[in-house]
């Protein structure tokens, strides 16, 4: 749809594994090494994990596309079998000969092992590789150990590559395994592309269908490698999301603005298009399509435009300068900050108690943006100055404060416990932004320029869209920590997860991270309600550091703060 609008012989980031598009960054050529080497003379058993999306079967697909003259491969697809389906998919997928239906897995491996020494006396070897090898159920793998068995003097009959998600780790961690995995003999865990390596990846898809290389700017490439943290699926996701809604704008280059629209609109919190354009944008943008274009396809692109055109949502006023979103500063004043700091007449929540109020009283204190976050960041640092010009976020990161934006309900805010600006829908298409600094069970105190107001959680819950931004203090210098990562940043998860569970880890702390602090995070994860996937992200991140908490840390509860959240 969009590829004649940016001389693009084709959409450049399908999803599917085009080999014409592949990309192997130094992680992805050592994953492949590791591989290459499973199917050597030598090798015996590998495994392989990474984050869905990571790049896993691209990797297993250029190991098929090698030269591999003297090697059979059997590949299972569907770990979810039993122990006779299993092997009786190997027999398949090598073509070994037996009586069906199957009755018994003996009668299986004893005609898998005739095949594979018929294999071993002509020259050739065999390698099993089984791909989403987390869904095995264990008592299959058991049976994958016994495989292992098919030997000769010398050398192991069948070579195996476990192929699947962290998930695959902790699986394999399990006292009932330990034999399996005492057997493997190298292991692989892929991480996601760097910042350099995503740019590298974003310009060559656009290179091979041959686009220019600066279709989307230096920044933009920024910020998809930050929403998509790496990962190659979600890039391009991303791009293709950003390249419609560009096209949507009629603009020839892609921002950083509409990548962080397009982000948004992928997570399923973009606005509805009708609402944001009105119908005369929706027909506008449709006259501009050719026939047969799939709604949804559509839609995606008016809700991304709609953000950018619109710009009501608060990640667009904080991803512009400051000074796109300030009141007029005075010529005198140009160095000055762009956001006023606090007025030191209006009293704090914290020394003042709060008035009972309604949505009238609100709506009749509000504030603009620059004000409201003026006050956001007082809370943390009152000497904080934004200069003309800068991004107010990458300003604050300066001075280690970082943004957190997101959407969710009123649980996530008192999990995260940290002050909040919220997005209010308050009618006839206008939003109003308010400072959250207390949060109770059923009440939530806003700041305002009359003082702090107390209102009902109902009385907020068909206004509040569930939009929030909160700042929050980094204590390491990863931007997240995975199954691999090495550093002091391991040592500060370790150090906190020991203090969440009331214990003391004597030094030296291990750097790296292995099987055993990734459960441990896990188990964190499950125990705070977050996405238990092994990674430390923003979320795990701030609820980690509400662990012996620094003193002057703003706080929604702080009753929550010393309970460790």
């Amino acid at each position: 749809m969009y590829a004649a609008h940016f001389n693009l012989r084709e959409p450049p980031f399908s999803i599917a594994p085009d080999p014409a598009y592949l990309y192997l960054s130094s992680r992805h050529q050592e994953a492949l090494g590791h591989l290459l080497y499973g199917t050597g003379q030598y090798g015996g058993f590998v495994q392989l994990t990474g984050e869905v999306g990571t790049g896993k079967t691209t990797i297993v697909r250029t190991l098929l596309s090698q030269k591999l003259g003297t090697v059979d491969v059997a590949m299972i697809h569907n770990p979810r079998l039993n122990e006779l389906e299993f092997v009786a998919s190997i027999c398949d997928e090598l073509g070994v000969g037996y009586a069906r239906p199957a009755e018994s897995i003996k009668t299986l491996v004893d005609g898998l092992n005739e095949h594979l020494l018929q294999a071993h006396a002509a020259g050739r070897r065999t390698v099993l590789i089984i791909d989403e090898a987390q869904n095995l159920d264990p008592k299959v793998l058991e049976q994958v150990r016994l495989l292992t068995n098919l030997e000769t003097d010398k050398e192991k009959l069948l070579r195996i590559m476990l192929i699947g998600q962290p998930e695959l780790i902790e699986l394999l961690g399990r006292p009932d395994l330990r034999q399996l995995a005492a057997r493997i003999t190298a292991r692989y865990h892929l991480l996601p592309l760097s910042l350099q390596e995503t740019m590298q990846y974003i310009i060559h898809r656009l290179q091979v269908a041959g686009g220019p290389s600066d279709l989307f700017t230096v920044e933009a490439m920024r910020r998809v490698h930050r929403h998509a943290q790496g990962i190659p699926r979600q890039i391009n996701i991303i791009c293709d999301r950003a390249l419609l809604g560009t096209y949507a704008t009629g603009a020839r280059t892609v921002s950083a603005e509409i990548v962080d629209h397009a982000a948004l609109e992928i997570s399923g919190r973009g606005s509805r298009p009708q609402a944001s354009l009105g119908a005369g944008g929706w027909q506008a943008l449709r006259k501009r399509l050719p026939d047969g274009v799939p709604l949804r396809w559509i839609e995606g692109a008016l809700a991304v435009a709609a953000l950018v055109v619109a710009g009501v949502l608060l990640s667009e006023r904080l991803d512009h300068p400051a000074a796109d979103t300030s009141p007029p500063v005075q010529p005198a004043a140009a160095a000055a900050a762009v956001l006023p700091p606090p007025p030191q007449s209006a009293p704090e929540p914290a020394s003042a108690p709060a008035m009972d109020a309604d949505i009238g009283a609100l709506r009749a204190t509000a504030q603009p943006l620059p004000e409201v976050l003026a006050r956001l960041i007082g809370l943390w640092n009152p000497q904080i100055t934004i200069p003309r010009g800068e991004n107010i976020c990458h300003a604050l990161s300066q001075h280690g404060l970082e943004c957190y934006r997101s959407a969710g309900a009123w649980a996530d805010l008192v999990q995260l416990n940290r002050p909040a600006i919220l997005s209010l829908n308050t009618g006839a298409g206008k939003v109003q932004y308010v400072l959250l600094r207390e949060l109770g069970n059923d009440s939530a105190v806003l700041d305002s320029g009359n003082g702090p107001l107390r209102l009902q959680r109902t009385q907020l819950d068909g206004l509040w869209n569930g939009e929030f931004l909160l700042l929050w203090q980094r204590e390491t210098d990863s931007a997240s920590i995975t199954p691999g990562t090495r550093g002091q940043s391991v040592v500060w998860l370790r150090q906190r997860l020991a203090q969440a569970q009331g214990r003391t880890l004597a030094p030296p702390v291990p750097v790296n991270y292995g099987p055993e602090l990734r459960a441990e995070l896990i188990n964190f994860q499950n125990a705070h309600g977050l996405d238990a996937d092994g990674v430390a992200g923003v979320r795990t991140m701030i609820l980690l550091s509400n662990i012996g908490q620094a003193a002057g840390t703003p706080v929604l509860a702080p009753a929550l703060a010393e309970n460790g959240g």
